[in-house]
């Protein structure tokens, strides 16, 4: 009899064909998000979930359920974030939880980039202006942004995707310097020519670009608050394509006001798609729909690399990206 699975949002049409062929699959046809009483309901019918980013797996979704009730016995998560799910109910349960690393740090990397240029240049502002039909010809002195090359570009979290952004970094000439929780080694600072510094402080005041690619969850919720924001230079930016979460927002919206930093660009936000309507608006902040995985080749790759570790759980095996 084949394994039973849900899949909680649609995914790119070849890998649902894929593992039509392995599993009994179950798709969500109306593609939107399943609240905690659907979450816990397939729990108890489906040997496993597949859910994404929206799907919020809180103590909530676990309440209730008990060795005796529950049929799920792995979730696969696709993402390469997983701070959505409760892994403490999922040790409770001794349910396995996977992600998907390495498949999507190229094209959030590239956000990452984009979201500075954007933000740095004003491409978004400018492309408002000119829809508009305002744009009245080149001037000297309109749409004054800041030089990128040469800059300092600060990286918050130097894991696969933090490296694969400061290796864009590098090719606008920038200086990379990272704050991370543990030492990096040094021969991949060396690599990057990038400098470590021990606090975050130290990061925020040096650097006229802040990327956060840290993890999202309670250990770095507001990791970004006003404290570290006052300490940003006047000139300098902001950028998230980790988790909305890291950022406090309404600190953040005051210090976009205010003139504390320059600007900043967002690709997540806290509750999404929900966001704080004063971002909305402010024109020196580029707002992005999540979309840092979003090419069709990496959405697929995402899908394959759950399906593997799906593949590997029913065989017995351990899967290779098991985070629980």
């Amino acid at each position: 009899m084949k394994a039973k699975v849900i899949l909680t949002r649609r995914w790119p049409t070849a890998v649902e064909q894929q593992l039509a062929e392995q599993y009994d699959v179950t798709l969500n046809d109306t593609d939107e998000p399943m609240s905690p009483e659907q979450l816990r309901a397939a729990m108890q019918e489906y040997d496993a979930v597949l859910p994404t980013v929206t799907d919020r797996f809180t103590a909530e979704a676990f309440d209730g359920l008990t060795a005796d009730n529950i049929r799920t016995k792995i979730i696969g998560n696709y993402g390469v974030g997983f701070s959505h799910i409760d892994l403490d109910s999922a040790k409770r349960l001794n349910i396995a939880v996977t992600n998907t690393p390495d498949v999507l740090s190229e094209c959030t990397a590239d956000i990452a980039i984009l979201l500075m240029l954007m933000a740095a240049r004003r491409g978004g502002e400018g492309e408002r202006e000119v829809r508009s039909n305002q744009w009245t010809g080149w001037r000297p002195t309109h749409m004054i942004g800041h030089k990128v090359s040469g800059a300092t570009f600060g990286v918050v979290g130097f894991g696969r995707i933090g490296q694969e952004t400061a290796r864009r970094a590098k090719g606008f000439g920038m200086n990379v310097r990272v704050f991370n929780r543990s030492k990096v080694d040094a021969a991949v600072l060396s690599s990057f020519e990038a400098t470590q510094v021990d606090t975050l402080a130290e990061l925020a005041a040096s650097v006229d670009f802040l990327s956060l690619h840290c993890p999202g969850g309670a250990a770095n919720t507001h990791l970004i608050n006003a404290d570290i924001l006052k300490l940003m230079k006047p000139s300098s930016f902001l950028i998230n394509t980790a988790r909305g979460e890291v950022v406090d927002d309404k600190a953040l919206v005051v210090a976009l006001k205010t003139g504390q930093i320059a600007g900043a660009g967002l690709d997540v936000f806290e509750g999404e798609p929900a966001l704080n309507p004063d971002l909305l608006k402010l024109e020196n902040v580029v707002l992005l729909p999540h979309l840092g995985s979003a090419t069709a080749t990496t959405r697929e790759a995402m899908g394959f690399r759950v399906s593997d570790n799906l593949a590997q759980y029913f065989r017995g095996e351990e899967p290779t990206d098991r985070v629980v």
